[in-house]
């Protein structure tokens, strides 16, 4: 049996009408390498797993009898993957020509790494971002400068990385569910000084939030789900404090907790309801306050293996704030 060099790990959920498009991107791929696929199936209630069996003999089922979001889902695929590096890829997303070459590539020039490749909107084609930066309380901004490589995270839609690194981050952390999970994982690995990058020569295309109802503009206005939102805030706050270096995490929590109950108060009373309290804010608050002891203790073990200085750390973030920037162009979030 041929050794893959590559494994590349697809999650799936009710994915029937995105995975053909996915999985064929991945048999276009060409080049002087081994490659295995797997795809974990999160409970479908769809022919997911009839297509997969009829039409992709060949790719690696894993079929979940209960639905465990994608950071179970992508451990698993890992734990039983036998590449050298990993491919984490949606299934709303599609490799162009050339992608797993030039990831490869890169990888092997620089050892222990975290790489992605420029993402392009589905139905657009613009450019989305080459990798994130991060505001100061880590919410994501898009890398668009062609000169800048080095970022703060690469998104999990495709996040390429050696799996001894995988291995000995712990892989994510399946208490986040979904989402930042791929900002978590990122930020640990700068810790230890590992580069994180986006890397040219190859890209994807995505439906962005295809797989996960995601935030997408419509109209002008940004649009998310509430189960989203929660997620997204409450995994993101957990992580700063968890992985941002020194004294000045806690200053930064304290302001996070703050500005994040103000949001939560002035969306109420824009949109003349309590339900993003009670659906977002409130809860993301209280998961997080009410295991302080728990996230101290992951606090302790991720500083552990810091390799760098608070100034490396914070050196692909931005001052200004995202969320100030997008309620400026956008306004305040349509939920559904």
């Amino acid at each position: 049996m041929t050794h893959p060099v590559v494994s590349i790990c697809i999650a799936n959920y009710n994915g029937e009408r995105l995975l053909q498009d996915c999985l064929d991107s991945v048999c276009s791929q060409q080049g002087d390498f081994e490659l295995e696929v797997l795809v974990h199936d999160d409970a479908s209630t769809d022919r997911s797993l009839e297509l997969l069996r009829s039409r992709y003999p060949r790719v690696q089922r894993i079929a979940s009898t209960g639905n465990v979001g994608f950071c179970i889902a992508n451990n698993r695929m890992v734990e039983r993957a036998r590449g050298e590096y990993v491919l984490l890829l949606n299934n709303d997303a599609a490799l162009g020509p050339g992608a797993i070459a030039t990831l490869l590539s890169a990888a092997r020039a620089l050892g222990d790494c975290v790489l992605t490749l420029p993402q392009y909107d589905w139905e657009s084609g613009e450019l989305v971002d080459r990798g994130c930066l991060l505001d100061p309380l880590h919410t994501p901004v898009p890398n668009l400068d062609p000169a800048r490589v080095d970022v703060a995270y690469v998104a999990g839609a495709c996040l390429f990385t050696p799996r001894a690194l995988w291995q000995r981050l712990g892989g994510l952390p399946a208490w986040m569910e979904s989402l930042a999970e791929d900002l978590h994982y990122c930020c640990r690995a700068r810790l230890r000084g590992v580069p994180v990058r986006c890397v040219g020569g190859g890209s994807y295309r995505h439906r962005q939030g295809a797989s996960f109802g995601g935030s997408r503009l419509c109209e002008g206005r940004l649009v998310s789900r509430y189960r989203r939102r929660y997620l997204s805030e409450r995994n993101r706050m957990a992580a700063a404090l968890e992985c941002t270096p020194t004294g000045v995490a806690w200053l930064l929590f304290v302001a996070q907790v703050l500005l994040l109950a103000v949001e939560g108060l002035l969306v109420c009373v824009a949109g003349r309801s309590t339900q993003a309290w009670r659906r977002i804010y409130g809860p993301a608050l209280w998961h997080v306050l009410g295991r302080l002891g728990e996230i101290r203790a992951r606090r302790r073990t991720t500083q552990a293996m810091r390799a760098v200085s608070l100034r490396r750390y914070f050196a692909p973030f931005v001052r200004h704030s995202r969320k100030l920037q997008m309620l400026r162009r956008h306004g305040w979030p349509r939920l559904r």
